[in-house]
């Protein structure tokens, strides 16, 4: 697990071991579980550790799903930060919802545009309903 400090910008991993609060051997301030599937920003980059502060303000953390299926999309940047912050004041969605939109500007209040592509969607069939072969089978 990758515990992070935002005022330091750093970041441990670390077993959670207990439920004690797990402090910052830097500045003593308090570290955030971000989960196992953090990309952790350089420290240098500014504009990674202010969306990955956003992101972690919001609540949303970078634990995986069962199966390998990881945490899904977080932004990145500070301009997609803002985009899906945007859209959360457009159409009234949670911002944590918000925030793991892949693409603001394809939302249907909530809807199926607003996961992430390829979840939920079936590949059509074709039309002949017979499969064909290719040649080398024929």
């Amino acid at each position: 697990m990758h515990f992070v400090c935002l005022a330091c910008r750093a970041a441990w991993k670390k077993t959670p071991a207990s439920q004690d609060p797990v402090r910052c051997p830097q500045c003593r301030a308090e570290l955030i579980d971000a989960g196992a599937d953090l990309a952790v920003p350089r420290r240098r980059d500014d504009a990674g550790w202010r969306a990955l502060e956003a992101v972690l303000r919001a609540g949303l953390t970078f634990h995986g799903g069962c199966c390998g299926t990881g945490p899904g999309y977080r932004p990145r940047t500070p301009r997609e930060v803002q985009e899906r912050l945007a859209l959360a004041g457009r159409t009234g969605m949670p911002v944590t919802k918000a925030l793991a939109v892949v693409d603001p500007t394809l939302t249907d209040r909530y809807g199926a545009a607003a996961r992430t592509p390829g979840r939920g969607t079936r590949i059509a069939r074709r039309a002949t309903g017979a499969p064909q072969r290719s040649p080398k089978t024929a």
